[in-house]
């Protein structure tokens, strides 16, 4: 009985440590870029079974992403540098005799390419707009994500050249790792945004994880802890405590949220979530009904334009 006992302990040790290096293992490949020009990311939703089987067994592989859409008008290229040396890529989008100012911030594996729709609504309205690729995607340096948690020194950096270049208020925008980034600058940099626009924001790292798990079939628990547990170690961060959702109670400004009812990524209960617990006397939360994890403006484009305009107008 001693013996079996010993046999079954060893064997669980032996269970639970190859659990851990394979969730190390794909934490690593989920954070990590690399350079490949010609491919595009697949969503899982796109993925054949194939395809999901391969990314099971040998890991994610992610291409940094390419700015390959540029603006149909005037701007400025500038480049800012991070504590770490990296070097970020913005768009500066002046107007004349402007309102504000409105900086963009894009998601996990996009660039500051993708916003440009928004940002030329946000310039009709009378705003220069500011667009930054996030450390690790588009033209900035670096291959590695950290899903907002040291991307909100990007957006201190960003919000500082803007005030440098305009003494307009200044409003923020984010989609998702953006809006999460956003949710952690403001009360980490002491910024004083007169407006913020989120739209689609993760409550918690271990939900953003789980959104991903559910998206191969896999089971969220304990898979989405473990993988943050890694990866947020890796990246040098505490990863449980990374979570929009607690940064959101010291957000006093308004702020104006939007979520799709049709999001694969983000649930119902998490948007409720940072909805609830932010300290704005002035919040709104529009839920688009057809939409997914994607860009509002241009799925619903009137209505997320005059809740936009009528937001910012307030």
């Amino acid at each position: 009985m001693r013996r079996f006992f010993k046999k079954a302990l060893y064997t669980l040790l032996f269970i639970t440590l190859l659990f851990n290096c394979i969730a190390a293992f794909h934490a690593w490949k989920f954070t990590h870029f690399y350079e490949n020009n010609r491919q595009r990311n697949k969503r899982p939703e796109e993925m054949n079974v194939g395809e999901k089987l391969k990314m099971i067994f040998f890991g994610v592989r992610l291409s940094k992403s390419i700015t390959s859409t540029h603006p149909n008008i005037t701007y400025d290229t500038v480049q800012l540098l991070t504590s770490n040396g990296l070097h970020l890529e913005g768009w500066w989008m002046p107007v004349p005799n402007a309102k504000g100012s409105v900086i963009l911030f894009h998601g996990y594996g996009g660039n500051k390419g993708g916003p440009l729709p928004e940002a030329y609504w946000f310039r009709q309205l009378g705003y220069n707009t500011f667009l930054l690729d996030f450390r690790g995607h588009g033209n900035s340096d670096g291959s590695t994500c950290t899903i907002g948690y040291k991307e909100a020194e990007d957006v201190k950096l960003a919000w500082d050249y803007v005030q440098a270049r305009s003494k307009q208020p200044i409003t923020l925008w984010g989609v998702s790792m953006g809006a999460a980034a956003v949710l952690k600058a403001v009360p980490e940099y002491h910024l004083t945004p007169q407006k913020i626009i989120l739209e689609a924001p993760f409550a918690t790292l271990v939900d953003a994880v789980r959104s991903r798990m559910r998206a191969v079939h896999l089971p969220a628990t304990p898979l989405s802890q473990m993988l943050t547990f890694w990866g947020g170690l890796e990246l040098g961060f505490w990863g449980f405590g990374h979570n929009p959702q607690d940064y959101a109670r010291q957000v006093k400004m308004p702020v104006l949220l939007f979520w799709g009812q049709r999001d694969p990524r983000v649930t119902n209960d998490e948007t409720r979530r940072v909805f609830n617990q932010l300290a704005s006397p002035q919040k709104q939360l529009y839920v688009f009904k057809d939409a997914a994890h994607q860009s509002f403006c241009m799925k619903d484009g009137p209505v997320w334009k005059q809740l936009v305009k009528d937001f910012m107008a307030k």
